[in-house]
């Protein structure tokens, strides 16, 4: 199996300032590239990760196993993280990560039906065991569903079109399978679209995203990290394209601006001021020498946010 490799790891690391009896969350596990180094500086406290994928679950608890035994992992959406740990009684943490990425060895599967390039089951659920899946997905949504979802979470320009010809060939014979897909959305699609991209990577990207939640359980799982953190407490969160970093961007703002009531004002009362702050005004990107090693990381960015009081 190829082996994922973790996006702006070593920034992510240190941007959580890790103490070593801290308690920490890793919301979306995956392979633990990043959870690794979590519990490596993190000897006398506490990591809690989050993962929907039992595949990676096995493998990440190979790897963390290997550095210490002071972790728990929830087979679970991250939405639900705060109920969970609620459960186990803690309510606070020091830091939280997010890496929002598809996992290279989950796009590598072509059983997992989330590539574009090989031909599978329309599939593409991160969780396994999820009842939708994109052959729910691209055989029962309605016309205008899939072109609100083409177009939402895909910025599709041709939405329409593709949405009525996939509309046309399954009323003939359902659409089973990957390529087939691609197949009715490259005919879909003119020429010169075609020229800069994969005429088909819009598309899965919408479906995914839907097969899984992801933007609305991200707006969920976000509002309720920021709530959990304490005093001097970070959160870093690493996106990949610009609808997940929209969502960020905006709910980092909101949470770090001064009300526009009172903004300019000479004396603003503390208890007025945001309980937080961004690190970086501008999200931190790959390196010249990471994106030569890990073309996968080209569009990456990174947002942290710190609890101030």
């Amino acid at each position: 199996m190829e082996k994922h490799i973790s996006v702006l790891k070593e920034e992510a690391i240190n941007a959580l300032n890790i103490k070593e009896d801290g308690i920490y969350i890793d919301m979306t596990l995956g392979y633990a590239g990043h959870s690794k180094e979590v519990l490596k500086r993190n000897k006398k406290g506490f990591l809690f990760a989050f993962e929907k994928d039992q595949d990676a679950i096995k493998e990440a608890e190979k790897t963390l196993s290997e550095v210490g035994n002071n972790f728990k992992i929830f087979n679970s959406d991250n939405m639900y993280a705060k109920e969970l740990l609620e459960s186990e009684g803690i309510e606070k943490v020091d830091g939280i990560l997010y890496d929002l990425g598809v996992s290279s060895v989950e796009l590598d599967q072509k059983e997992r039906g989330f590539s574009y390039m090989q031909d599978a089951r329309l599939d593409m659920r991160m969780d396994q065991n999820a009842n939708l899946s994109a052959y729910d997905v691209v055989n029962n949504y309605s016309k205008e569903d899939l072109i609100r979802i083409f177009r939402e979470y895909g910025e599709e320009p041709c939405a329409g079109k593709i949405a009525s010809n996939i509309i046309s060939r399954r009323e003939e014979t359902p659409i089973e399978t990957t390529l087939e897909l691609v197949d009715i959305i490259d005919k879909s699609v003119p020429y010169k679209l075609k020229r800069n991209s994969h005429p088909a990577k819009r598309v899965f990207q919408a479906i995914r995203i839907e097969v899984n939640n992801e933007l609305e359980g991200l707006k969920v799982s976000l509002g309720n990290a920021l709530n959990m953190l304490n005093k001097d407490g970070i959160i870093a969160v690493i996106t990949f394209h610009s609808l997940e970093d929209r969502i960020v961007k905006k709910i980092f703002k909101e949470k770090t601006e001064v009300d526009p009531l009172v903004k300019g004002l000479p004396n603003i009362g503390e208890d007025l001021l945001p309980d937080f702050v961004l690190v970086n005004n501008k999200p931190i990107l790959p390196t010249k020498e990471e994106l030569a090693i890990n073309p996968r990381s080209h569009s990456a960015k990174l947002r942290i946010i710190k609890r101030i009081k």
